[in-house]
């Protein structure tokens, strides 16, 4: 059969695919379960640590501080030596920096593994973001990329799940356990991810050619060569510095504010949910009740957008997402004293709703910029939006001190607003496109 007119952007899905959507959407579980499961543990290990509000909030933002780190430098090492060879750091440091939790007698050590984590973490949004959106054909691209963000509620939700079943067996020393239970899951996928081949699209733009021809042959059939990938933009081949002024800029301008509005109050509620949850007068079982239902809403919620990203488009998506889950979270500032499931349906709309936003985390910075820069993108987006989700959570016992739950979720919900404007003025429409349409300016 001749494929010579068939683009790798319209092939069928195949078992490469499915094996690659596992192998980056291990990371996004593992990602979940390690960012979340802080919350599960921090009540106990700051009584056995004796840690004040100052470093409750910088351990629980310490992994925010190590993605923001990661997210950048990983971003640009990831465009410039290859996807495949930092594909395995992350759970290498998944590994070192849970198993060394267990062993913490100190809040500055906790924090610095915590950091470890986090540095992970920001490895995986460029590194296996961009080697899977470059191999995934354009109809499938949106919705894959969007599940991971789902995988990434699951394995929040798995955290909790787990963390309190720990919690529940394992007595005073139970957080140890809880904060070093990612390693397994991390082993885990370490193992899947050994046979990944390098990006043919990444290959191209360095002029391997030869590789990049081999590794189509055995991807997608070996009557597919270099002529079934369609051409990169012009745009691509210029300097990172001429991309930003020449509109890219603009473009990522959009992902570090959005990305950031969508993550920040998300943040804050998973590394302190039982306190917020306390907070708005939920104790006892409902409070440990409330934070496995809110975060299997989340995991709902992503699943819902992700059914409607190629019905509804990205933008309409991300408005509506943001419009909605700000006034769950100015309902919640309201009605902060109000009933426990009055509570539980405000936190539980907050929710469903935000997640547009979150699953469009991933489409749009991988959508929007070319191959040459965009690990770059998915990592400067990753990283920009932690320094507020870092400074956020941080904040977060100081605010509830100080401001009070009510304002708190006040303050929660102008981040919010601050992304449904962004989102108006900037947020463009990809739906339909291929990788090389939707990266183009020319458009």
């Amino acid at each position: 059969m001749n494929n010579n007119k068939i683009s790798i952007e319209d092939v069928p899905l195949n078992n490469f695919h499915q094996l690659m959507t596992l192998r980056a959407g291990g990371g996004w579980i593992l990602d979940g379960y390690v960012l979340s499961i802080i919350g599960v543990a921090i009540v106990q290990f700051s009584g056995y640590l004796h840690l004040t509000s100052f470093w409750q909030g910088l351990i629980a933002a310490s992994s925010m501080f190590g993605t923001f780190f990661s997210g950048f430098l990983g971003g640009l090492l990831t465009d410039k030596f290859g996807r495949q060879r930092l594909f395995f750091v992350g759970p290498i440091l998944f590994i070192i920096g849970s198993i060394g939790s267990f062993w913490t007698e100190s809040a500055a050590m906790l924090f610095f593994l915590r950091f470890l984590v986090g540095v992970g973490v920001g490895l995986e949004y460029p590194v296996a973001g961009s080697l899977l959106t470059e191999f995934l054909p354009q109809k499938n691209r949106g919705p894959r990329l969007a599940a991971l963000t789902i995988l990434w509620f699951a394995g929040a939700a798995l955290a909790y799940i787990v963390g309190n079943a720990i919690l529940a067996q394992a007595g005073d020393n139970a957080w140890r356990y809880v904060l070093a239970s990612p390693a397994v899951l991390g082993a885990l996928l370490f193992l899947i991810r050994l046979g990944t081949p390098e990006s043919p699209r990444w290959l191209v733009s360095k002029g391997r050619l030869a590789e990049a021809d081999k590794i189509i042959k055995k991807v997608y059939g070996p009557s597919f060569s270099l002529a079934n990938m369609p051409k990169e933009n012009e745009e691509a081949k210029v300097s990172l510095r001429d991309l930003m002024a020449s509109g890219y800029g603009k473009r990522m301008l959009f992902v570090a504010v959005f990305w950031s509005a969508a993550v920040v109050p998300m943040f804050a509620v998973y590394s302190f949910a039982p306190i917020v949850l306390q907070a708005l007068n939920l104790t006892g079982e409902w409070a440990s009740l409330g934070s496995v239902a809110i975060t299997v809403l989340f995991v709902i919620g992503c699943i819902i957008a992700t059914r409607l990203i190629d019905t509804l488009g990205r933008r309409r998506l991300i408005i509506h997402s943001f419009l909605w889950s700000s006034l769950a979270l100015l309902g919640l500032g309201a009605f902060s004293h109000g009933s426990p499931m009055l509570v539980l349906v405000l936190f539980g709309a907050y929710a469903v709703f935000i997640g547009g936003a979150q699953v469009l985390e991933l489409v749009y910075p991988n959508e929007l910029f070319p191959t040459e820069v965009r690990a770059f993108a998915v990592g400067m987006g990753s990283s920009l939006s932690r320094i507020g989700s870092a400074a956020g959570t941080w904040l977060v016992p100081f605010s509830l001190a100080s401001l009070g739950i009510g304002n708190t979720m006040y303050a929660a919900a102008i981040v919010s607003l601050i992304g449904l404007l962004a989102s108006l003025w900037l947020a463009p429409e990809t739906k339909g496109m291929t990788l090389e349409q939707a990266a183009s300016l020319q458009r």
